[in-house]
């Protein structure tokens, strides 16, 4: 079982607003409206909600890709909100792994190249670079596959590459943005139970999804509705997965 009491929360957002204004107009949009949300280590949660609800704009202030207008984003023990430009790309780059729908791989780099990238900018030497990069391969079952190039996998074996780049950097939290939305059933099922093997392993991953079958295999599933929370409720039905059974 998860949620137990000795679980800290490794991210917390208290009061959280992010207003834009509407180019060439006095139009202000309010994105997201005193959001409050804490994420605890070790749970998988499915972020809901129709268009222009504001799951994107949540989960980019989340990746730290933007800051909110007010309120507070605790990341481990630091306020984000707070950083400059320069400290939130730090941010990003140690604390945070993301896969994407369109898996955003380096066309011209092999894979193992593409999940060294995140240690190439952080000065890590090319040896140890290598083994990570290596070993995680291992892990998501592409270990043959390294010296391949993208074009040459398909759609699934490239997502399983961006989720081992994700966790390069041995993250604090795995942002995952419709990350089976490009697959087809069967292979999303493939990317959905690593999904659940690292949650198992105690790693936090955030997905946005509009898939009921997605959301489904978290443990919480958060909807938004107008920049609210309309709902945060633990999901029974998720696959409670503590062995290493789960890509089996």
């Amino acid at each position: 079982m998860i949620h137990q009491a000795h679980q800290s929360n490794i991210t917390s957002i208290t009061d959280l607003w992010k207003v834009y204004g509407q180019p060439g107009t006095n139009v202000q949009v309010k994105a997201l409206r005193g959001v409050s949300i804490d994420f605890v280590e070790g749970e998988s949660v499915a972020i809901c909600g129709q268009s222009g609800s504001g799951k994107s704009t949540l989960m980019n202030l989340l990746g730290c890709l933007d800051r909110p207008t007010s309120g507070s984003y605790i990341l481990g023990n630091v306020d984000v909100a707070r950083l400059d430009d320069d400290q939130l790309s730090d941010i990003r780059g140690r604390h945070i792994g993301f896969v994407f729908q369109s898996f955003n791989l380096i066309q011209q780099l092999t894979v193992l190249e593409n999940l060294e990238v995140p240690l190439f900018y952080q000065g890590v030497p090319s040896q140890i670079r290598r083994e990570k990069a290596e070993r995680l391969a291992s892990l998501v079952e592409l270990g043959n596959r390294g010296h391949h190039r993208p074009s040459e996998l398909s759609g699934g074996q490239q997502q399983r590459a961006a989720i081992a780049r994700a966790l390069i950097n041995d993250p604090l939290v795995i942002l995952a943005d419709e990350p089976t939305g490009n697959l087809d059933s069967a292979t999303g099922d493939v990317i959905l139970r690593i999904f659940d093997q690292l949650r198992a392993d105690g790693k936090t991953i955030i997905m946005v999804t509009h898939e009921p079958e997605v959301a489904e295999r978290c443990d919480r599933v958060i909807t938004l509705k107008d920049g609210v929370v309309q709902s945060d409720e633990r999901n029974p039905s998720s696959p409670a997965l503590d062995s290493a059974d789960a890509l089996k």
